[in-house]
């Protein structure tokens, strides 16, 4: 863990998590080049299951502006936007996001996650949300993530079988997608070991 300061004011420690092949932190400004060439680079692989990203994305201005909005969202306990990097070529291969928290009676969020196409196939992308899956149950104490993705996305589906979410149900036309209405399966994954907070 890292210690993190916005204004001077000391906030929640940045997660640094590590397995044998990978690591996984919140973006620094000096990943914005990397940033940059992964999505760049993958850009037709992701247009496969999301919409085309504006010219903007691929700017270093937007990715300034992201860096500090991504950290403050940490902190505000928002969201938590993870990037996977290569342990031996220490470069970016992915994107995990944890988005959408919200506490209350609910203590939930919702999974979003990319992985380079040279990098698929390896169980990479298992290692890594094993990595992040726990720390936002354990770290973080959200008891519910949800992950829904599209029918003809087999290899989605089979990854979030193997981290056990389960199949919760079918939502017709539920994201735009290339101007398109399209259906997504509803998996979740819920924290048995979750605390209720201590206020």
């Amino acid at each position: 863990m890292q210690n993190s300061q916005i204004n001077g004011n000391e906030w929640r420690s940045l997660p640094y998590l590590q397995e044998k092949r990978v690591f996984l932190r919140l973006a620094k400004e000096d990943d914005i080049a990397q940033i940059i060439s992964f999505y760049f680079n993958n850009a037709a692989h992701f247009e496969k299951v999301s919409s085309p990203k504006p010219l903007e994305f691929y700017t270093a201005e937007f990715w300034q502006n992201k860096v500090i909005t991504s950290l403050q969202d940490f902190h505000g306990d928002r969201a938590c936007n993870l990037f996977i990097f290569d342990l031996d070529v220490r470069e970016i291969i992915g994107f995990i996001n944890f988005f959408s928290f919200i506490r209350g009676a609910f203590h939930a969020c919702i999974l979003g996650y990319g992985l380079s196409e040279t990098a698929q196939g390896k169980g990479l992308m298992t290692e890594a949300l094993q990595l992040a899956i726990d720390f936002v149950f354990r770290e973080l104490n959200i008891h519910r993530i949800m992950a829904n993705y599209s029918p003809t996305n087999e290899r989605s589906g089979k990854l979030l079988q193997r981290l056990n979410f389960t199949i919760e149900g079918y939502a017709r036309n539920y994201l735009l997608i290339h101007g398109e209405w399209q259906d997504h399966i509803l998996t979740s994954l819920t924290n048995h070991a979750w605390k209720l907070p201590e206020f």
